[in-house]
């Protein structure tokens, strides 16, 4: 459904401090973006072939120049592929700057194999990753 998601961001070299190790626990990293003229943006995910194959989340500084700001009841959920990258997405998340939403658990008030952990990033958007299936309700009982 989606080709790509865009944050608003206040500070991009914070944000760049922030998504990079957060997102790495989660097996993601920094879009090529090569000579394309992508001043300001930040990308983690895919990004190929001058975007006609894209897959990826994005954090930039508002267009109009000003101040960029959080929806409220907005967040992005971020795959997870086991318990283990939720958790380290939560410690990482609170490591770079952010705050956190709620701890990586089983969330059975939506399913009994949902694992999640929910945090904001340092300009206040709010992030999650999650883990399904099977494989998330083996290991850390919480």
């Amino acid at each position: 459904m989606f080709t790509y998601v865009c944050l608003g961001t206040n500070d991009s070299d914070r944000a760049a401090r922030f998504y990079d190790p957060v997102l790495a626990a989660l097996g993601l990293s920094r879009c090529e973006t090569n000579d394309e003229d992508f001043d300001g943006w930040l990308g983690w995910g895919t990004y190929e072939d001058e975007g006609r194959t894209e897959l990826a989340l994005w954090v930039i500084e508002p267009f109009d120049g000003r101040v960029a700001s959080v929806g409220n009841g907005t967040m992005v959920a971020l795959k997870a592929h086991s318990r283990e990258q939720v958790d380290a997405f939560h410690a990482a998340a609170l490591a770079w700057g952010g705050t956190s939403e709620g701890a990586p658990g089983l969330r059975p008030q939506y399913n009994d194999d949902f694992y999640a952990a929910y945090v904001r990033d340092p300009d206040g958007n709010k992030l999650a990753a999650v883990c399904r299936g099977p494989a998330a309700l083996e290991g850390h009982a919480r």
